[in-house]
């Protein structure tokens, strides 16, 4: 029997395990991680979890593990259909709420408290924002963000594209969807899906996804198509939808996924630490507000507002005669 608590932030899934039934071992979380790629039980427990008939192909979760040191709460392994990714902002958006909500970390009725989390990128902050005894808000701020590779160019199905990569946690590879004839709605669905998987594996073993200083982080981890909507309240606004894994579609407009971007538009020139921020809608229209706190050295410091719910507390069983288990994933 698993435990798991499920949240969604602005539409996208992450269920919790808080005491996962198998040995997550290794010297850091960014360690436990690559030894969880290779564990059968790991795998195992991800699979069970993920894939259908108890969740879906775009669903998504991690498992608690202890923090690198006393410095920060808790620590956590990211997973989804395919594996396990180095970041997930929306994921630490829902941490930061579970957190409060459970009493691990202490918070004020009114004023904010900060949920200091350890993940395979790095340690990043769960800013919990209360008023009258309810999180109303969370700040995802991340590690340093930056870009590797300005208008790469790439011939795809869709004719010759300009592609940028950049790092916010992962690797994007970011491209303006209005240049391959789509637009982000739900309607393209399935040409944004293939268009986002094509970019994805054709950059994925290149120099461009290299990562400069720790070759774990490195790989596309997804594609970010955007369209360009102008200026809202003076501020840079932007709908995307994000492909990530094999073809696994964010509901969200991206926690880590939005930093890649305010990288992109800090280097342009559009973001800056005392504004204009970036307004990123996702495919559902859901909203994160992306800021950059700080900027020095190429890299920018991001802030991804947004706010999670949660959805249910489910106790998953394993019928021993079950020809299905661990399940399987329609994508």
């Amino acid at each position: 029997m698993i435990t798991t608590v499920d949240y969604h932030t602005a539409g996208e899934p992450f269920r919790i395990v808080p005491a996962p039934p198998v040995e997550l071992p290794g010297e850091s979380v960014a360690d436990r991680r690559v030894r969880a790629l290779a564990s059968k039980d790991a795998q195992a427990l991800r699979e069970l979890l993920c894939f259908e008939p108890r969740g879906h192909a775009d669903m998504y979760g991690g498992f608690l593990v202890p923090p690198d040191d006393d410095g920060a709460h808790l620590g956590v392994l990211f997973w989804h259909k395919d594996g396990f990714s180095t970041a997930c902002g929306h994921g630490t958006i829902a941490l930061g709420v579970w957190a409060v909500d459970t009493g691990l970390v202490e918070a004020p009725d009114d004023g904010t408290v900060d949920v200091v989390i350890d993940v395979p990128s790095g340690r990043v902050t769960a800013r919990v924002h209360r008023e009258g005894g309810r999180t109303v808000a969370v700040d995802f701020v991340n590690v340093p963000s930056y870009v590797i590779a300005r208008d790469v160019t790439l011939s795809t199905s869709r004719g010759e594209l300009a592609v940028t990569v950049a790092y916010g946690g992962a690797i994007y590879a970011t491209v303006d969807a209005t240049t391959a004839g789509l637009t982000v709605d739900p309607a393209h669905y399935q040409e944004l899906i293939a268009l986002g998987r094509e970019i994805k594996w054709a950059l994925n073993d290149s120099e461009h996804a290299a990562h400069p200083d720790d070759p774990r982080l490195s790989g596309i981890y997804g594609t970010i198509l955007y369209e360009d909507l102008g200026l809202t309240d003076g501020d840079v606004h932007q709908r995307n939808v994000t492909v990530f894994a094999d073809g696994e579609v964010d509901r969200s407009p991206c926690g880590s996924g939005t930093c890649a971007r305010l990288a992109v538009l800090a280097a342009e020139g559009r973001v800056a630490p005392d504004g204009p921020r970036l307004r990123h809608e996702s495919i559902v229209g859901s909203v994160f507000t992306g800021a950059i706190v700080s900027a020095s050295d190429g890299a920018v410091r991001p802030q991804v507002t947004g706010m999670a719910y949660r959805t249910g507390t489910h106790t998953f069983e394993i019928d021993p005669f079950d020809p299905l288990t661990p399940g399987f994933v329609l994508r």
